[in-house]
């Protein structure tokens, strides 16, 4: 998907619904902005809690030695 974007004279863009609806973004949520190469990438922050349940069936148990709790 690539939409073409204008940036404001406060240096402000606007992300396009569909991108947001794609992605499922919210206001007020943090998205992270990295220069790369010369290129501009927006990475979405999650909070931890939309990770719950990434990896149903794996084995979470560790040994622990009798001295460590």
């Amino acid at each position: 998907m690539a939409d073409t974007v204008t940036i404001s004279p406060k240096f402000q863009i606007v992300i396009p619904l569909a991108v947001r609806r794609e992605l499922g973004l919210r206001p007020g949520q943090k998205i992270r902005v990295v220069e790369r190469d010369g290129h501009i990438e927006l990475r979405v922050l999650r909070p931890m809690e939309d990770y719950f349940g990434l990896f149903p069936g794996l084995d979470t148990e560790i040994e622990r030695d009798a001295d460590r709790v």
